[in-house]
């Protein structure tokens, strides 16, 4: 199981097409977008009544997204809850993988169950904007005022290959400690996953 791991870790982080010149940094106010979802309709944060968010850039074919489904499943219900509904998103390149393809989204989330929009970033600018790098890549957003604070960056949590192993919920605590007005601890980690795929 190690060495599949490190063929992964081989193959899917060691290059990457596209290193953005920028992104958010914690503290940073995150600009609305406006993605279509899976049902077909169009999803801004603006629309969406919450005292924040959890955006998940992921994808369907990444095998480190693969892993982490059932966690992003049970991750949104406990977000949710607390009020920071998750928002995932979609922003590989579907004409080299296929897998990424809307219609292929809408099956994967249909098996899976999602309960939470799936979006498509077909243009990639929310995540060139984000500076999402890795799928899973993670922001967690809180509202101030009519602003999206961005108060976490990173990993879901600290280990990818057995969830029955992790220690630290990076994402989960973040929420947890935005919910109480308490620091967060991370508050940025390093997103463990398969490079998104950029268009040319």
């Amino acid at each position: 199981m190690m060495r599949n791991l490190l063929f992964l870790l081989f193959s899917f982080l060691t290059f990457s097409s596209f290193s953005p010149e920028s992104g958010y940094n914690i503290g940073d106010t995150a600009s609305d977008f406006s993605l279509k979802n899976i049902d077909g309709k169009m999803v801004s944060l603006a629309n969406i009544e919450a005292k924040g968010f959890v955006v998940v850039f992921t994808c369907n074919h990444c095998p480190f997204s693969v892993m982490y489904e059932d966690r992003i499943i049970a991750l949104s219900k406990k977000t949710e809850k607390l009020g920071y509904p998750l928002i995932a998103i979609n922003p590989n390149d579907d004409v080299k993988y296929p897998d990424d393809s809307f219609e292929n989204m809408k099956i994967r989330a249909k098996e899976k169950g999602f309960k939470f929009p799936y979006l498509r970033d077909d243009s990639q600018k929310i995540a060139k904007k984000y500076g999402a790098l890795r799928t899973p890549h993670v922001y967690v957003l809180k509202r101030e005022g009519k602003e999206l604070k961005v108060k976490y960056i990173g990993a879901i949590d600290d280990n990818a290959e057995d969830a029955s192993a992790v220690k630290n919920k990076y994402v989960e605590n973040a929420v947890i400690a935005l919910s109480k007005n308490v620091a967060i601890s991370p508050e940025t980690t390093k997103a463990i996953g398969c490079t998104i795929k950029w268009k040319k």
